[in-house]
């Protein structure tokens, strides 16, 4: 009963995020999880805490990530009882995440039940489960529950603490409410606890971190170009023209975007349409970008791909980028796994990663701080970019996830980088969502999904800084890494204590 219940409560976590933003369902779940962990039979129990763990894990992945079936199953053709394998061995893996930290630890230490120890160190391991899952394996930072109280007053934090420390005080007022249904003694202590985060969010909120100054135009052109032959050969051409027509009377914009590989030819393949774009921009005094796939000789017979956005018209610079999808842009494992499916063998499924010190893009308004597609989910890679930036922008082609909830999940997390780095986002997409993101995370404009379309809007440098944008993760950590410190040191003078023989009595 108690893993059932598990797997309800990791379920019933994702539907918190877009497009369902029930976060309360967020704050039961992991207040669900902590008393099911308090459970007696558990205390002593450590591979069924981790067993518990994992199986909450199974759920929020299995509901929280569904949409990689569509990639798999639609554009991988691979069959559907085989494209169900691989989506239930990929969720069994992410949810291994949860054993160690939440399952295994957290009853090693054997804390009293219901106890402030218990409540501080769960939202600590919590913490460090989060903070993993950013760069563990190349991470995947998926469904952190900070995303979930973006559109609540604990929003006012992010640009403090980032999503980690947001998701910190979401977990902390649901472990403190859970923790009233324990211990009773504490319960008006406990009920204090959690609603502190509530109102200081609401004392947050009039805070302005930033400042607008000049104002810019910007066009994110969508062309909603159909993935079944997006990468045909054939269509290169008509790709391009598609995205020309939607951009001819939109020259006038300050800032021009085109989406995630608009361009499916290779920069030596499309010198001529880029030096006439540059040349349309530079007479027309518009910043461009646009993504397109690179590719360069490494060695006879060896070539190196990556997945680009570069500047043109006036806008300067390339970045290549980073993060790169599992199974998407490079295959691990691949001696063994490339042809199995079509789905392993994508087009870009070679790509290198760029560099993590690349230069921002460089615009007529300042440095353009860039993440293509899934890479604008790592919080702490686009904050490194966003130190000097003017702008942050984001390409992307969500299209391979067809009408699931994974790219409106994408688009929330874009708004939690906006709201972090105090900044305005902009964001173009094949097929959307295409947005622009105001500093407070407020989408200020966006077009409707699988419609070809251009969106018009104007934006602001800002000046000033966040706190995040300085301190990035660092409080969170430490609050975690200090509670731990904390209590592995009472546990060892405890344990140093009982041990220590007592003096013999005198005769």
């Amino acid at each position: 009963m108690i893993y059932l219940m598990a797997l309800v409560l990791g379920a019933i976590y994702s539907l918190g995020f877009a497009p369902f933003d029930l976060w309360g369902l967020t704050l039961l779940a992991m207040g669900g999880l902590y008393y099911l962990l308090q459970h007696p039979g558990l205390r002593d129990k450590h591979r069924k805490a981790g067993l518990v763990a994992w199986v909450f894990g199974l759920g929020q992945y299995g509901v929280g990530a569904s949409w990689v079936y569509v990639s798999i199953h639609v554009y991988g053709n691979a069959p559907p009882p085989l494209a169900l394998f691989m989506v239930v061995l990929f969720v069994a893996v992410l949810a291994l995440l949860f054993v160690l930290p939440l399952g295994w630890c957290f009853s090693r230490l054997q804390l009293p039940r219901g106890s402030w120890s218990s409540v501080f160190v769960f939202v600590a391991l919590w913490v460090l489960l989060d903070w993993m899952s950013t760069w563990l394996f190349t991470g995947f930072p998926w469904l952190l529950p900070g995303y979930a109280g973006l559109d609540t007053p604990i929003a006012s934090f992010a640009p403090l603490v980032g999503v980690l420390g947001t998701g910190l005080l979401l977990c902390l007022s649901a472990t403190a409410l859970a923790a009233m249904l324990v211990n009773r003694r504490f319960q008006i202590s406990f009920a204090g606890l959690s609603l502190l985060p509530w109102l200081l969010g609401f004392a947050l909120a009039p805070v302005n971190w930033v400042k607008p100054e000049s104002q810019y135009s910007v066009a994110l052109v969508q062309g909603n170009i159909d993935q079944a032959v997006k990468w045909q050969p054939d269509q290169a051409v008509p790709n391009v023209r598609k995205h020309l027509e939607l951009s001819a009377q939109h020259w006038d914009a300050d800032i021009l975007i085109w989406p995630e590989a608009a361009i499916t030819l290779y920069p030596q393949q499309a010198q001529g349409l880029l030096e006439d774009l540059t040349r349309q921009g530079e007479a027309t005094q518009t910043d461009m970008i646009a993504g397109i796939p690179g590719v360069e000789m490494v060695g006879e017979g060896q070539y190196e791909f990556q997945n680009l956005a570069i500047g043109l018209g006036q806008a300067r610079g390339r970045f290549a980028k980073q993060h790169l999808v599992p199974f998407g842009e490079y295959v691990p494992m691949e001696g063994l796994l490339r042809g199995l499916i079509d789905f392993f063998d994508l087009p870009m499924s070679r790509s290198s990663p760029g560099s993590s010190n690349q230069p921002n893009l460089q615009l007529s308004m300042g440095a353009a701080a860039m993440a293509i597609c899934y890479e604008i989910a790592y919080p702490a890679s686009m904050r490194q970019r966003a130190r000097d930036a003017a702008v942050l922008i984001t390409i992307s082609n969500d299209t391979w996830f067809g009408a699931s909830i994974g790219p409106l999940q994408h688009m929330q997390i874009a708004r939690m980088r906006a709201l972090e780095n105090g900044r305005w986002l902009l964001r173009a997409t094949n097929n959307g969502v295409t947005a622009i993101v105001a500093p407070d995370g407020t989408l200020q404009g966006q077009l409707p999904q699988f419609e070809a379309g251009v969106l018009r809007g104007s934006i602001h440098v800002m000046s000033g800084t966040t706190p995040f944008k300085i301190l990035g993760h660092w409080p969170s950590l430490a609050y975690a890494l200090g509670v731990l410190s904390v209590v592995l040191l009472r546990r060892w003078r405890k344990s140093a204590s009982t041990t220590t023989s007592p003096p013999l009595s005198g005769s």
